[in-house]
C-alpha cells in the first residue's frame, strides 16, 4: 500500500518527523518498508525555479510550423520568451513554468537555449514532466487565481513523500489512506478529520435502481446509483497526481473516481455503462458452462461457485474482481451505473485464485471489507462524479438482508496487565481503545465495524492495548529455574548429518513443502496459490529449482542441502518421512563422496547398487539402502551436478551409534585376493553381502578392487576381484582355516549367482 503523505495530511495532522512516524507505525500497526520521495527534486533551491506563469503572447514560431513562440510573465518584471510545442492554450492562460537551472524528475537540468533560431528561456510544463499525470499531449493550464511568480509548489503537489506500507492480512482497514490516518490519529493522539463521504450528497432520488440479490451470503450488501448527463474526460490534476503517487494509472474521470474512492476509503467500486445494461442487475452464482469476457480481453470459463454481477441476459462482471467488456465505460458513455457493494471474502478469493486474476479490488475483498463502508464510498463517489463529470444523480437502491451488529467482547483490564507485563490503569486502557474506535459497555467493549473480523476475543482486545505500550515493555529473559533433558539418538544423528554437510561446504536452505500439482493424493482443496497446490513427495525438485535460481544469479560453487519432511501415500493420512537432500556441482563422484562421508560420520558402511531416477542421468544413478544418488540429467540442470536424497530413519538404522567397545584382536590377519566370474547383470554389492553371510564374523574386511571385462572371461560376463581379510578373536587362523572360509564364500556365490572362482 502506497500512502502519499500529502493525502494522509488531509485527514490527520502529521506533527512528528517522518522517521518517527514510520517507526511508530511499524511497531504498532503495519510494517513500513520505506519512505519514497517522488516528484521534483527539492535540493539546492530547485523548487524556487518552478513558478506560476501567465501567457501574454502566443504566436506561431517564425521558423517552425509546429511550435509556438510565447512571452510569459513569471513575476520578474520583464516577461520571458519561451518556445513551446503545445497548442492547447493561448494568451491569458495560467501555466506552470520551469526556469533555466531547474532540475526535472529524472535528473534533466533545463538550460537557456536556442530553438530554431529563437531563444527559449524556460519551459512551459506538461503534467508528465513533473510526474503529476501521464498526459504529454498538451501543457497544464491552471485555474485562474495564483499570481504570476507564485511558487508552483504552492499550487501543485510537485514533491511528496510516500509511505510504503505492508499491512498484514488481518488488517484490511489499513488498505486505505483514511484507514491509515485513523491509525495514525490513534497512535499519536491527534484529531482525525471526518470520513469523506460521511454526509449524504443532497436529496436521495425517489427513483429506484432495479437490483436483485439472489445470494446474500456472497453479497451481503449492494448499493446501486444511476447517473445521467455524464461527461467523460480527463480527471483534474489533483486526482491524477494522487492516483499516480498511490501506484495507479489515471484513465478517465469516471474510472478514476472509482479508484480514488477505493484508495481513500478501502471499498472497491465499479462503474457500468448503464445504456449497455439490459434490464435489472442480478447478483448470482454462475451457471454451468457460462462464460464472459473481462476487461482485459480474456474469455473466462465460469464455474457454479463464481459470484457474478449480471443483467437480465448475461454476466457483466466478475463480482469484486473485474468488469466485463460489454458494459465498459467509454468515451461515448453518458449514463453510469455505480456499484458500491460488499462481497464475502472466501468467494472472491476462490475465483481470483482459480482464474489467476488478481486485482486491487480482489486483494481488498478477500481480506474482508467493512459492509458499513459501502454507503460512505457511494456518497464520496457521488460527490466526485457530480463535481468533475457534471453528472446528475437520478436513481438509487441499497439492498441488504440486514447488516451485522458490532461484536461485543467481555474485557477485563487486569487481564491486559497480566499478559503485557506492565500496568496500565483501566481508565487509560479504555481511553486508548476509544481512540481506536472501541466503545465501552459496562464490562464489555464494542468493536468498531472495520475491526469486526479481527477482534473477536478478549486477547484480541489485549493486543490493542499492547500495541500502544510495546515500546515500554522491558527486555527480559525468562528465569531458568531448572534445566533437564537431553537430545535423543535421532536428534544427535541429525545434527551429525547437518554438521557433516556444512563441513563439506554445503549451505542449508528451506523450501516450501507445497509444490505444483504432483501425482499424489495430498492436494489442497483450496490452494493459496497456483504454484502451491500439493504436498511434496520428494525434496530433490525443490533443490534443483533453488540451484537453478543460484545459477541464474551468477553464483559460483553452488552446494545446497535441505532436511525436511516429504508426504508419501499411506491410507487416509500421509506418511511423513524426514529426508535429507543435497545438490552440488561436481557430477556423480561428488554425490557418491558425500554419501560415503555421511555414512562415515554415522559409523555406518555405505552400499551402492545400480539404480534409476527420472531426474538423474541414465547410467550414472545409484541406489543406497536409504535412498538414491547420482548425476543430474543435463536436461534437468545444465552442467555436471551431483545430487542425493536419503531417508533419515533408514540412514540412522544403518548407524552403529552408540559405538560399543570391542577388544582389539591380537591374532594376525590372513589376507587373500579372490576373483569371481559372474554374469554381467550381477551387482558387486550383492556378492559382498552374500560373502559376509557365508563366512560369518571371521570375515573382517571385504573390498572390491577390480572389475574386468574381456575375452578371458567371455561374452556377457565380468570378473570381480575382492580383497578379503580373515581374522579370529580366539586363535591364529591357519592356511587350512582360510581355505575353508574361502571355499564357503565360493560355494555360496556359485549356488546363488553361478559365480566361478578364478584360479589365476
Amino acid at each position: 500500500m502506497r500512502v502519499p503523505l500529502s493525502w494522509l495530511r488531509e485527514y490527520v495532522p502529521i506533527e512528528v518527523p517522518l522517521d518517527e512516524l514510520a517507526e511508530k507505525v511499524s511497531v504498532a500497526s503495519a510494517e513500513v518498508e520505506g519512505i519514497e520521495r517522488i516528484g521534483v527534486p527539492d535540493a539546492d533551491g530547485n523548487l524556487e525555479r518552478f513558478r506560476v506563469g501567465r501567457v501574454l503572447e502566443a504566436e506561431k514560431h517564425p521558423n517552425a510550423d509546429r511550435l509556438q513562440l510565447c512571452r510569459v510573465d513569471v513575476g520578474e518584471g520583464e516577461p520571458r520568451q519561451i518556445v513551446c510545442g503545445a497548442w492547447n492554450f493561448g494568451p491569458g492562460a495560467t501555466v506552470a513554468v520551469a526556469l533555466p537551472g531547474a532540475v526535472l524528475p529524472g535528473g534533466l537540468e533545463l538550460e537557456r537555449r536556442e530553438v530554431r533560431g529563437e531563444v527559449s528561456d524556460g519551459m512551459i510544463l506538461a503534467e508528465d514532466e513533473v510526474e503529476l499525470g501521464p498526459d504529454h499531449a498538451g501543457i497544464m493550464v491552471l485555474d485562474e487565481g495564483p499570481e504570476p511568480g507564485t511558487a508552483l509548489a504552492e499550487v501543485l503537489p510537485l514533491v511528496d513523500d510516500v509511505l510504503l506500507l505492508e499491512p498484514t492480512g488481518n488488517r484490511p482497514d489499513l488498505l486505505s489512506v483514511y484507514g491509515v490516518a485513523r491509525e495514525v490519529a490513534a497512535l499519536f493522539d491527534v484529531p482525525l478529520a471526518d470520513m469523506p463521504g460521511g454526509q449524504t450528497t443532497g436529496q436521495v432520488p425517489d427513483r429506484q435502481v432495479e437490483v436483485e440479490v439472489e445470494d446474500f451470503e456472497g453479497c451481503p450488501r449492494y448499493i446501486g446509483r444511476l447517473f445521467e448527463d455524464v461527461r467523460i474526460g480527463p480527471s483534474p490534476l489533483w486526482i491524477k497526481s494522487r492516483l499516480l503517487a498511490a501506484g495507479m494509472r489515471p484513465i478517465a474521470n469516471v474510472v478514476d473516481v472509482t479508484n480514488y474512492v477505493m484508495l481513500a476509503l478501502g471499498n472497491p467500486l465499479h462503474a457500468f455503462d448503464a445504456m449497455r445494461v439490459r434490464g435489472e442487475i442480478v447478483v448470482r452464482r454462475a451457471r454451468e458452462g457460462e462464460t464472459m469476457r473481462t476487461l482485459d480481453g480474456v474469455d473466462r470459463r465460469l464455474e457454479p461457485d463464481d459470484l457474478l454481477i449480471a443483467d437480465a441476459e448475461r454476466a457483466i462482471a466478475l463480482a469484486g474482481i473485474m468488469g466485463g467488456v460489454e458494459t465498459e465505460i467509454g468515451e461515448d458513455t453518458t449514463t453510469v451505473l455505480l456499484e458500491a457493494a460488499n462481497f464475502e471474502p472466501f468467494t472472491i478469493f476462490k475465483t481470483s485464485e482459480r482464474l489467476r486474476l488478481r486485482t486491487e479490488g480482489s486483494n481488498r475483498w478477500e481480506k474482508g471489507v467493512d459492509p458499513y463502508l459501502a454507503a460512505p464510498a457511494a456518497e464520496l463517489a457521488t460527490e466526485l462524479l457530480v463535481d468533475i463529470a457534471g453528472a446528475r444523480w437520478t436513481a438509487h437502491t441499497d439492498v441488504h438482508a440486514g447488516l451485522p451488529d458490532r461484536p461485543v467482547v467481555r474485557y477485563r483490564p487486569e487481564r491486559a496487565d497480566a499478559v503485557i507485563g506492565i500496568e496500565t490503569p483501566a481508565d487509560d486502557q479504555y481511553e486508548l481503545l476509544g481512540r481506536l474506535g472501541f466503545d465501552r459497555d459496562d464490562g464489555n467493549v464494542v468493536v468498531p465495524t472495520w475491526r469486526a473480523r479481527d477482534v473477536t476475543r478478549e486477547i484480541d482486545v489485549v493486543e490493542e492495548i499492547a500495541r500502544f505500550r510495546l515500546e515500554e515493555v522491558p527486555f527480559t529473559l525468562p528465569v531458568r529455574r531448572a534445566m533437564f533433558g537431553s537430545l535423543t539418538r535421532e536428534q544427535q544423528l541429525r545434527r551429525r548429518v547437518e554438521d557433516a554437510l556444512v563441513g563439506l561446504g554445503f549451505s542449508e536452505i528451506y523450501t516450501p513443502s507445497l509444490v505444483p500439482d504432483e501425482e499424489t493424493a495430498w492436494k489442497l482443496p483450496e490452494p493459496i496459490a497456483v504454484e502451491l497446490t500439493a504436498l511434496r513427495t520428494s525434496l530433490l525438485p525443490s533443490l534443483v529449482e533453488a540451484a537453478q535460481r543460484n545459477v541464474d544469479a551468477g553464483t559460483d560453487r553452488i552446494a545446497l542441502f535441505e532436511i525436511a519432511r516429504v508426504y508419501l501415500s499411506n491410507g487416509e493420512l500421509p506418511n511423513e518421512r524426514l529426508h535429507v537432500a543435497a545438490v552440488a556441482q561436481g557430477g556423480f563422484g561428488r554425490a557418491k563422496g558425500v554419501v560415503e562421508a555421511l555414512h562415515e560420520a554415522l559409523k555406518a558402511e555405505p552400499r551402492f547398487a545400480r539404480g534409476e531416477h527420472p531426474l538423474f542421468h541414465p547410467g550414472k544413478t545409484a541406489r543406497a539402502p536409504a535412498g538414491v544418488l547420482g548425476e543430474l540429467n543435463p536436461r534437468v540442470l545444465d552442467g555436471e551436478w551431483g545430487a542425493l536424497e536419503l531417508d533419515l530413519e533408514s540412514l540412522f538404522a544403518e548407524s552403529r551409534e552408540p559405538v560399543a567397545y570391542e577388544d582389539v584382536i591380537t591374532y594376525p590377519v590372513v589376507r587373500q585376493d579372490l576373483a569371481f566370474i559372474v554374469p554381467e547383470e550381477i551387482e558387486a554389492g550383492d556378492l559382498v553381502d552374500l560373502a559376509r553371510d557365508a563366512a560369518g564374523p571371521e570375515l573382517r574386511e571385504v573390498e572390491i578392487f577390480d572389475v574386468y571385462r574381456g575375452e578371458q572371461v567371455g561374452q556377457g560376463k565380468k570378473s570381480i576381484a575382492f580383497s578379503v581379510a580373515f581374522q579370529s578373536p580366539e586363535r591364529t587362523l591357519s592356511d587350512e582355516d582360510a581355505a575353508a572360509l574361502r571355499q564357503k564364500i565360493a560355494d555360496a556365490l556359485a549356488e546363488s549367482f553361478g559365480a566361478v572362482l578364478r584360479s589365476s
